[in-house]
């Protein structure tokens, strides 16, 4: 079972590789809880990213036990399975996800997408983009070396922006919102958490796990215990554990 208890009403869907799940990975999720009252974020590993044929290095069964461990006592923060591998092996697209979870959410409920601004910027690229932003209320998170300016030029063909996103509320995580519009005149908010400057990249974490001894405890630094141990327990990125 992967959504909250039927009282819940906002839940943001956050999918990704988990490839590991890292420090910055619950940072932006902390963020986007505290700056929109979120009840729920729902961490999803992905089965198979259509636009990363390379696909993550550890199985999905491990990406999954450690985000787990990753989210563990955090208030509000769940795994969800619903981005699963496909049992025929197909990618798993972001919009039926949403679609799924739509249906099976308690009606009145608000559903978030919750992404980081390299997501955002390859938005074009996914499939049904346009409906993407009124299936689900997108959630951009800033990262390091990229801009959230110049947003329009980065939305699906047929969306548009209304005005320059601009601060709203007075809360310590800084929230800027806009408007986006479709063609047929539907509106949608758009949020942004221009205030985040995680310096966290799997990509880079992974390779210092494989790396000397002083770059593999950096790279460690910026895991849990838990799953810097899970890891180790399991020999994931060719780390020996010496």
């Amino acid at each position: 079972m992967h959504l909250p208890e039927p009282s819940v009403r906002r839940v943001a869907f956050f999918g990704g590789s988990f490839d590991p799940p890292h420090r910055g990975h619950v940072a932006v999720a902390r963020a986007a809880r505290e700056a929109l009252g979120l009840d729920t974020v729902l961490f999803a590993p992905v089965g198979a990213q259509p636009l990363k044929l390379s696909g993550p290095k550890a199985p999905f069964e491990h990406r999954l036990a450690m985000t787990r461990l990753a989210i563990a006592g955090e208030p509000g923060f769940a795994v969800s399975t619903a981005d699963a591998p496909q049992p025929s092996g197909a990618p798993n697209y972001t919009v039926d996800t949403l679609e799924r979870l739509r249906r099976e959410l308690p009606a009145g409920s608000a559903l978030f997408c919750l992404m980081g601004a390299d997501s955002f910027a390859s938005l074009r690229a996914w499939r049904r983009a346009s409906e993407l932003p009124f299936l689900a209320t997108l959630i951009v998170a800033s990262r390091p070396g990229e801009s959230l300016d110049r947003l329009a030029c980065l939305l699906p063909d047929g969306v548009s922006m209304d005005a320059e996103p601009q601060r709203i509320g007075s809360g310590a995580v800084e929230l800027r919102c806009s408007t986006l519009r479709n063609a047929s005149g539907a509106t949608a908010p758009l949020y942004l958490l221009p205030g985040l400057h995680v310096e966290i990249s799997a990509s880079e974490i992974r390779a210092q796990l494989r790396a000397e001894r002083e770059a593999c405890a950096q790279a460690q630094e910026l895991l849990s215990a838990a799953v810097a141990g899970y890891i180790r327990a399991h020999n994931l990125y060719q780390l020996n554990g010496e």
